[in-house]
C-alpha cells in the first residue's frame, strides 16, 4: 500500500492543488485530509475464539475555516468529482468572507514511530495460538479462575494532509493493544481484574517473546485481591493515588478543561484563569505528544502541525491551553500540535496526547506513611466529569485502606468525588516516581475517539470525598 495517497486520486497533483486552492479561497484556514486505515481485532473468551474482525477504510475530508465558522465535507471516494462536490459544500462559509490564510506549520523531520504495518505480523494463526496460551496459562494458574477474556488489536493509518499554501505532510501511524481480563470466584462471590498493554509498536516483541505473562499475572493478582476486599468506607478522608494509570483522573477532571475550544467558549472551569494559581504549588502538568512509540504520541497532528511538549500548569499556575489552529487563532495564541480527529469523516478539534503530572520530591513510602487514616487508590475504572463545573466521580477498581501510615486491607466499591480545580488545590505531596500508563487509553469527545496516554507520580490529596459501600 502506497503512503502517497494524493496519487490515488483520478487527477494529477497539479490539478488537485488548484482545486484545493480555489475551494479555500477567502478562508482563514483549511486543508485536505486524506486517509487510508486498516484495523484488525481478535477476542478469545472462555476457551474459544469468539470474535474476529478486519476492516479497511479510505477517504478524504475537506475543511474551510472562516472565523468561527467551519465548512466540512467528506467522502469515501478519492476522485476529482467527489472533491468538486465537497468544495461546493465547504465554500458556503467563505462566500463574502475575506480571510487571511494562516501560515503553514513548521516542518519537522522527527519521526516518533516506525512505518511497519503491525496487522500482518504475527500471522493470524500465531495470534490465535497466543490467545489460547493466555487462556490456558491463567486457568492452570489458580483454580479460582472462572472466566478469561483476552484480545489483541492492531491498526495502521496513513494520512496525507495537503494545505492550500502547498504544505504537504505524510504520517504513517501503527498501533497495537493487548487486553486481558479475569473473573475469579469463591462460592457465590465473583470479582474481576484486568491489564493491558499497547503503543505505536509491533506486536511481536511483547506477544511472541513471553512478555504477555506479566500482564496475565497482573490481571489475576488484581482479581484475587478484589476477591478478598471488604466494603469501602464513605466520608471525607485523605487519599493517596498511585502512579501511572490513576492519571486518568487528571486527564478527565483537569485535562479536558484545558483544551482550547472549551476555554474560548468559556465553558471550562479554567476559562479566564491564565496566569492564576489553579493547583497546589507542587503541581506541574504537561501534554507531551513527542514521546517515542507511545499510544498518545503523534509525529504531526491532523492539521499538519508537529506535536510538542506543552506545559499547561507550572508549579500550580495555569500557563497554557492545548490548541488546534482555529481556536489558537481566535484566542490570539499559537497552535500546540493538538488538532486531532478520529478519521477523515470528522473535523479536527483540540485533543490531548500524553497528559501527565511531573514528579516531586517525596517517595511513595513517605506519602503513604504520612496518612493516619485514608484510602490508597491504585487503579480506576469508569468516571464521569462535567467540563463546565469540573465535578467528577471515579470508581476505584483496586484500592486499600491506609491505617496509621500502613497499607491495610483491600476495599471494594470506593468512589472518589470532587471538583477538578478544587482537587488540584488539595494535592499536598507529590511523589518522585512519575510513570505513564501501559498504553491502553482512549479518549472520547464530541462523538470522536482518539488514543491517548495518561500518567502521574504518587500523590497525596487531603480531605477528599469518598463514596463507599460500607453500611
Amino acid at each position: 500500500m502506497t503512503t502517497d495517497l494524493i496519487n490515488l486520486f483520478d487527477c494529477d497533483e497539479t490539478r488537485l492543488r488548484a482545486m484545493l486552492s480555489e475551494a479555500l479561497s477567502g478562508a482563514d484556514d483549511g486543508e485536505l485530509f486524506i486517509e487510508h486505515a486498516q484495523a484488525e481485532a481478535l477476542t478469545f473468551d472462555n476457551g474459544r475464539l469468539k470474535g474476529g474482525s478486519f476492516n479497511t477504510d479510505q477517504g478524504f475530508g475537506l475543511r474551510a475555516v472562516a472565523g468561527e465558522a467551519v465548512g466540512y465535507a467528506h467522502a469515501g471516494e478519492l476522485s476529482a468529482s467527489a472533491l468538486t462536490r465537497a468544495a461546493d459544500a465547504v465554500k458556503a462559509v467563505t462566500r463574502g468572507y475575506a480571510g487571511t490564510y494562516s501560515a503553514a506549520p513548521q516542518r519537522t523531520n522527527k519521526k516518533l514511530y516506525g512505518d511497519e504495518n503491525p496487522i500482518g505480523s504475527p500471522t493470524f494463526e500465531e495470534k490465535v495460538k497466543l490467545l489460547t496460551e493466555i487462556d490456558a496459562y491463567l486457568r492452570n494458574k489458580d483454580p479460582k479462575v472462572r472466566q478469561v477474556t483476552a484480545s489483541v488489536a492492531a491498526s495502521w493509518q496513513v494520512v496525507n494532509i495537503l494545505r492550500a499554501d502547498g504544505h504537504l505532510v505524510t504520517d504513517v501511524r501503527p498501533m497495537t493493544r493487548v487486553n486481558i481480563s479475569v473473573v475469579v470466584g469463591e462460592g457465590d462471590r465473583q470479582e474481576s481484574g484486568s491489564s493491558g498493554k499497547g503503543g505505536r509498536i509491533g506486536l511481536t516483541d511483547f506477544l511472541l517473546n513471553g512478555n504477555w505473562q506479566q500482564g496475565a499475572d497482573e490481571a489475576l493478582r488484581q482479581a484475587l485481591t478484589n476477591l478478598e476486599a471488604i466494603d469501602a468506607p464513605a466520608g471525607t478522608m485523605d487519599v493517596v493515588l498511585s502512579s501511572g494509570w490513576p492519571g486518568v483522573m487528571l486527564h478527565e477532571a483537569v485535562g479536558h478543561g484545558l483544551e482550547g475550544d472549551f476555554n474560548r467558549k468559556k465553558t471550562s472551569a479554567f476559562a479566564g484563569l491564565l496566569g492564576q494559581m489553579v493547583a497546589a504549588p507542587g503541581v506541574t502538568v504537561v501534554d507531551d505528544g513527542t514521546i517515542d512509540n507511545r499510544r498518545g504520541s503523534i509525529t504531526v497532528d491532523d492539521e499538519g502541525t508537529p506535536s510538542a511538549y506543552n506545559v499547561l500548569i507550572e508549579k500550580g499556575k495555569l500557563v497554557g491551553y492545548m490548541q488546534d489552529r482555529q481556536n489558537a487563532r481566535l484566542m490570539g495564541m499559537n497552535p500546540t500540535g493538538n488538532g486531532r480527529r478520529q478519521g477523515y469523516a470528522y473535523q479536527p478539534m483540540p485533543r490531548m496526547t500524553n497528559t501527565y503530572m511531573l514528579g516531586g520530591d517525596k517517595t511513595p513510602e513517605e506519602i503513604i506513611a504520612s496518612v493516619k487514616k485514608g484510602i490508597y487508590a491504585v487503579s480506576f475504572g469508569g468516571g464521569q466529569v462535567d467540563i463546565t463545573s469540573g465535578k467528577f466521580v471515579f470508581d476505584c477498581t483496586e484500592a486499600y485502606l491506609i491505617e496509621n501510615g500502613k497499607v491495610g486491607p483491600a476495599i471494594k466499591g470506593a468512589m472518589l468525588i470532587g471538583n477538578g480545580p478544587d482537587a488540584m488545590q488539595r494535592v499536598s505531596m507529590v511523589g518522585n516516581d512519575t510513570k505513564l500508563d501501559t498504553g491502553i487509553g482512549n479518549c472520547g469527545k464530541a462523538g470522536q475517539w482518539v488514543p491517548v496516554g495518561v500518567g502521574q507520580p504518587h500523590l497525596r490529596m487531603d480531605q477528599v470525598t469518598v463514596g463507599g459501600t460500607k453500611a
